[in-house]
């Protein structure tokens, strides 16, 4: 391997025997100095008062040595390390003299942020220099890459007093642009393959699980689902694709030019629509939602076996389990034994069309049902927690001739549980004013309600607990861990 070596060493060799000489020049030269002194001692009138003399001027010398060397230094020397590094641009950071250590003082505050650089070196650097003059640390980053830029998505810490418009402006003057910022909390400190790995194993388990571990994914948004033959086959290929001809992202809302908007083909042969106001999605979101929707399709229909038995005040036992859509039939048994009545409070509309909501209620896209058996096999009612975009709609039907038993109470309780595992924070009812049952049974939940009443429609929504970073959520009658 070829070896060069820099011209300065070959003059250095050449004035090997000088330097040598040199030295013994000044030896010598030494020695005569140190004789005439001691001479001039021995002889001199003043032999003492010189030698003190001297040596009081050697300690002064000494002094002022160290004190200008402390001085002047480190500035030198930090002056001269400023010149190597111009001159060697790409020197490693961790060899590079670093700046002052002050850490961030007093409490802080988490923000999530996303802007938008240009696809070019240095770009993304300037950013977080900037962010670090403003003493704000940057916990996580990551990158989408579109055709000549960057999306970068920041979790930042910054101090309490530095508001969301500062920080904009901090990375607008480094050359951000489409700068989106909004409050994180704990959940946001979990690393991107770490939650991708949690929700592909939710959406694994469970099938009802893809609407929720997509919202989880993408944070603000609506997810809604479209049945299948309800769409255009040829339009949803077109929105389905995560870029144009021009390399920009296709969406939907009436433009073709609708970055917010994700359209995703359902395994059931519908669409799930994701839309998320003011943050355009990227191709690398699209992938990630399109490998969550591809592993629900490979899994197929499935559902958790969990059933639990149930012993109502009277002595007789229940199991309650989870709906699928194989209960259809029995479904629509429950329906004809039920009086026009019930059906008209469950359904609020004509009792001739109960029986075809039935597919979208038993379907694991739009929510999550709750089936109750006698011990005999006899499907005696029915609860279901519906996925209304941020909103959760709560509904009961108990077949009449089991009703004021307590199974509307313990239906509401374990779709209340449902909601709070999947980290939502309210559930309504939609009923009437003059149901007394299903208002009565919203009551027993303990916990807090707002009524709104229009045109006899009563709406009753209970607030759920609050969820608290690494705790679970504390119901009035048992404890549920809530996903991270």
């Amino acid at each position: 391997m070829p070896h060069s070596t820099s011209s300065a060493s070959a003059p250095a060799r050449r004035r090997h025997w000088g330097r040598e000489l040199a030295e013994v020049a000044a030896l010598f030269a030494a020695m005569a100095v140190a004789d005439c002194v001691a001479d001039l001692v021995n002889d001199g009138p003043d032999g003492r008062v010189l030698l003190i003399t001297s040596a009081a001027g050697l300690l002064l010398a000494a002094g002022f040595h160290l004190w200008w060397t402390g001085r002047h230094g480190d500035t030198g020397e930090r002056a001269q390390a400023h010149t190597r590094n111009a001159d060697h641009p790409l020197l490693p950071a961790a060899i590079a003299p670093a700046p002052s250590s002050a850490s961030v003082p007093g409490p802080t505050t988490l923000w999530r942020m996303r802007t938008t650089v240009r696809d070019a070196p240095g770009t993304l650097g300037a950013v977080c220099t900037a962010l670090a003059a403003g003493r704000v640390d940057i916990v996580t980053l990551q990158t989408h890459p579109l055709a000549d830029a960057t999306v970068d998505e920041f979790l930042l810490r910054a101090p309490s007093g530095v508001p969301a418009a500062a920080l904009a402006l901090t990375v607008a003057d480094a050359g951000g642009t489409d700068t989106w910022l909004e409050r994180a909390d704990a959940h946001d400190l979990v690393d991107m393959p770490t939650r991708m790995l949690t929700l592909a194993t939710r959406t694994a388990l469970d099938a009802a699980e893809l609407p929720l571990a997509l919202r989880q994914l993408f944070g603000r948004c609506t997810i809604g689902s479209t049945p299948a033959g309800q769409h255009d086959e040829q339009q949803d290929e077109r929105q389905e694709r995560p870029d144009g001809p021009d390399g920009e992202r296709r969406g939907d809302g009436g433009s073709e030019d609708a970055p917010t908007v994700m359209r995703l083909r359902d395994p059931s042969g519908g669409m799930i629509t994701v839309r998320r106001e003011h943050l355009p999605f990227t191709p690398t979101e699209f992938a990630r939602a399109r490998a969550l929707v591809e592993l629900d399709a490979r899994l197929g229909v499935r559902m958790p076996h969990r059933r639990d038995v149930l012993t109502l005040p009277e002595g007789n036992e229940i199991s309650l389990r989870r709906a699928r859509p194989e209960d259809h039939t029995a479904a629509l048994a429950l329906h004809e034994r039920c009086s026009p009545a019930t059906l008209a409070q469950r359904y609020h509309g004509p009792v001739a069309d109960a029986d075809r909501y039935l597919a979208h209620l038993l379907s694991p896209r739009f929510g999550q049902s709750l089936a109750v058996e006698t011990a005999s096999g006899r499907l005696v009612a029915l609860g279901h927690l519906l996925w209304d975009g941020d909103e959760n709609e709560v509904a009961l039907l108990v077949e009449d001739d089991w009703q004021r038993r307590g199974i509307g109470a313990a239906l509401l309780r374990k779709l209340v549980e449902l909601a709070v595992e999947a980290g939502r924070e309210s559930v309504y009812a939609v009923t009437r004013s003059a149901n007394t049952g299903m208002i009565a049974t919203m009551r027993e939940l303990d916990l807090p309600l707002d009524y709104q009443v229009e045109d006899g429609t009563l709406v009753v929504t209970a607030t759920l607990p609050a969820p608290a970073a690494g705790a679970p959520a504390l119901l009035p009658w048992t404890v549920i861990d809530r996903p991270v």
